[in-house]
């Protein structure tokens, strides 16, 4: 809403960064649009500050989402899910009187501006500082990219194949000569057959999908409950200091992944399932 009248704070007598801010955000009046964009036309200092405003902004925005789109540490998912309600009803308090804040239209507008520049200049900042990384080895940014990617495609088919509990293999564990030759000619990686039967999962069988472009070999089991666990394998472009044994959770999917030798592997399977970070250990020193 753009305020008009005696409740409009006098525009001009702004900071020209925030008037430009204002502009972005669309709360400037037709009038003051006009006059600035006139400016931005035939101002070259105000269309270069107009310019890393907006770029600053994106980036802020862009990097808001990225961080909402992380997957939530599986521990912190169980520390949450094993806490206990309250025995004893928490005494109230004294009830206080309220304060109702109403702000006028002028103090209002006035904090929008200056909670948007302020967002403006740590987009720009944060945009900035991302320049002087450019000196870093690409191999490890281009080693984090490719972590992420393959791993929302682990994820992708694992879900796949528990809708489809009669198709969860390619070649049967019956077939084991088979399954050593052909995952290690395609995926490019020895391996042995972990065997998990004192911890209640049974190998069914080995399937090779495609992970971030690249062969993956997996490996299925399953448990008395019917539940669905995979070990998945590729090579990968890691440095030696990649973390290992790094747990998450995706739904109702838990992940823990790690990295030996040029391989990435990850252990998936049901997030309710609370020993995978030990079995995944167990994996480890078997595979």
């Amino acid at each position: 809403m753009i305020l008009t009248g005696t409740d409009l704070l006098d525009f001009k007598k702004l900071p020209l960064d925030a008037q430009l801010t204002a502009l972005l955000d669309g709360e400037a009046t037709p009038e003051q649009k006009q006059e600035l964009e006139q400016r931005l036309a035939t101002d070259e200092g105000a269309k270069r500050l107009y310019d890393k405003l907006r770029h600053g902004a994106d980036f802020g925005k862009h990097r808001f989402d990225d961080i909402l789109k992380e997957p939530v540490p599986l521990a912190l998912v169980r520390s949450i899910k094993s806490v206990q309600p309250p025995k004893a009803p928490v005494a109230p308090r004294l009830s206080r009187p309220s304060l109702k804040l109403a702000p006028t239209g002028p103090q209002a507008l006035a904090a929008a501006i200056i909670l948007f520049v302020a967002g403006c200049g740590i987009g720009y900042f944060a945009a900035g500082s991302t320049g002087t990384v450019q000196s870093a080895p690409p191999t490890t940014i281009e080693a984090a990219s490719d972590s992420s990617e393959w791993l929302t495609d682990v994820i992708a088919n694992q879900r796949l194949i528990a809708r489809q509990p009669r198709h969860i293999f390619e070649v049967p564990s019956t077939q084991a000569e088979e399954i050593s030759t052909w995952l290690t000619s395609t995926v490019g990686v020895a391996f042995r057959v972990p065997d998990l039967s004192d911890q209640g999962w049974t190998f069914q069988g080995a399937r090779i999908f495609i992970g971030d472009g690249r062969p993956v070999g997996q490996l299925v089991y399953t448990s008395s409950d019917g539940d669905l666990a995979s070990i998945c394998f590729r090579k990968d472009n890691l440095p030696s200091e990649a973390d290992d044994f790094k747990e998450t959770i995706k739904d109702e999917i838990g992940v823990v992944a790690w990295h030996n030798a040029g391989t990435s592997y990850v252990l998936v399977g049901p997030s309710s399932e609370a020993s995978l970070g030990q079995l995944a250990m167990q994996v480890a020193t078997s595979i």
